[in-house]
């Protein structure tokens, strides 16, 4: 053998360990690009981007300034169309007030109030026992009577009183209170629309309020079923409990009918703004991540602002119409929707500034990339090494990489888009699935190793 090896050319085993460096050269380059492309995130030979003037980012700051201002009407305005005109979403929404044990004690002095002006029931009292008197009774049992008109009275309005509550406290009354809902549903409508047909018109003081009639023809029963017959006696009680009072109500008449207007678009139209700014700005990576914080301010003054609203709407409501207990009850009931999804936006908007620093072409994000790229190649050979291989799936994960990319932040964009209500625990558990996804796209994809072929002598 070695004699084989002595009778080589010097000249041919010059060309041999040359054309072997060459290879060993050309798939060390081939390495090098590769390794380069994935820290970059880009394509080895993309052509460097012409950087565009100024102006293109004054457009883009414009543009996701209206966005971001136009984020809150969107809220506002969602809530309107999906809640307020609907008679369904509204009773579903606010029936659980009657759960409320502030509420019921007002429903249930608003009703006694209502009976006792329909009924006078001292005078009652009294003529029941002048009747028992002058069938004939002495001195002394008829001063006794006469003595016991006031606690008779006292007596019967106290049990008034306590059976009132106690329908009021029980199942029943949150059907007849979701009835109620439905009644007054319609004329907050009407009164929203300015219909001049509506059954309740907007008062001088700007007053709206929840229709008392079915609950009181249902403790009217209740009551007579209880003994008390001269509930009976009760007319048909059209009245209304006022639970707003506003100077600004013709104000909000304008702000509710754009908003039904404006609708469920109106969101869609904010995000066309934030998009556009970021798609013409010089650098996209950065306008991403700052329309994402303009977006969370604009959340957070949304937030801001509900909160002051609530200590002006129960500082300005009269304690004489709206106790402050059962005000900020209903304010909080009312604008808990918006509250909901402003909280959720903002969370959103943090989620898309970190995934946008994340993504962009900063050092400190470059080298978590590169870490989890090195975390999944290492397990990819480690999986190798002991025959567990993707093989050809893999390959073609690998060729398609960008493509399953982009697929997956599609999908989680529509799930956010889409998926009502939106809430920070499924923009969060989003995130994490897409995340998870991802990775396993790294560890199940089988890079192509080309090898160049050797030359022949």
């Amino acid at each position: 053998m070695l004699g084989d090896v002595a009778n080589v050319s010097p000249r041919y085993l010059c060309l041999m360990a040359r054309e072997t460096a060459a290879q060993l050269r050309a798939r060390i380059d081939q390495l090098e690009a590769e390794n380069a492309a994935l820290r970059s995130d880009e394509p080895v030979d993309a052509p460097k981007a012409k950087r565009r003037s100024w102006g293109w980012t004054l457009l883009a700051t414009v543009l996701i300034v209206i966005g971001a201002l136009l984020a809150p009407i969107a809220v506002v305005g969602t809530f309107i169309n999906l809640t307020l005109t609907d008679t369904d979403r509204f009773v579903a929404a606010y029936a659980p007030l009657a759960d409320d044990p502030a509420v019921q004690r007002f429903v249930t002095t608003e009703a006694v109030a209502a009976i006792s002006e329909q009924v006078d029931i001292p005078a009652l009292t009294s003529d029941v026992i002048d009747g028992i008197i002058e069938l004939g009774t002495g001195p002394i049992a008829t001063k006794a009577l006469e003595t016991l008109k006031g606690p008779a009275a006292q007596g019967i309005q106290s049990l008034i009183e306590s059976k009132v509550g106690e329908f009021v406290a029980s199942d029943a009354f949150s059907t007849v209170f979701s009835q109620a809902l439905r009644v007054s549903h319609s004329q907050l409508v009407s009164v929203m629309q300015g219909n001049p047909d509506g059954v309740v018109q907007l008062g001088d003081r700007g007053e709206i309020g929840i229709q008392l009639a079915p609950i009181i023809a249902e403790i009217k029963t209740v009551l007579v079923a209880q003994g008390l017959t001269f509930a009976s006696q009760i007319p048909e009680i059209d009245r209304t409990i006022v639970v707003a009072q506003s100077d600004l109500i013709p104000t909000v008449q304008v702000a509710y009918n754009l908003a039904v207007i404006a609708g469920f678009w109106l969101t869609f139209v904010a995000l066309a703004f934030l998009i556009a700014g970021v798609l013409v700005a010089r650098r996209r990576s950065i306008a991403l991540i700052w329309a994402a914080v303009a977006l969370a301010l604009s959340m957070a003054l949304t937030l801001a602002a509900l909160g002051t609203g609530s200590i002006i709407f129960v500082s300005t409501v009269s304690p004489g119409i709206l106790p402050s207990a059962v005000a900020s009850i209903i304010f909080a009931t009312v604008t808990g929707s918006m509250q909901a999804s402003a909280i959720a936006v903002l969370v959103l908007a943090i989620v898309v500034a970190i995934v946008g620093w994340i993504a962009g072409p900063f050092s400190v994000p470059r080298k978590l990339r590169g870490l989890a790229q090195s975390g999944a190649a290492g397990l990819r050979d480690a999986a190798e090494k002991r025959g567990l291989t993707t093989g050809r799936v893999g390959e073609w994960l690998y060729r398609q990489k960008v493509l399953l990319r982009v697929a997956v932040a599609v999908i989680a964009s529509v799930i956010v888009l889409l998926v009502r209500p939106l809430t920070p625990g499924l923009i969060i558990w989003t995130l994490v699935v897409s995340v998870i996804v991802l990775w396993l796209l790294e560890v199940l994809q089988r890079p192509v190793v080309t090898v160049p072929a050797a030359e022949e002598l």
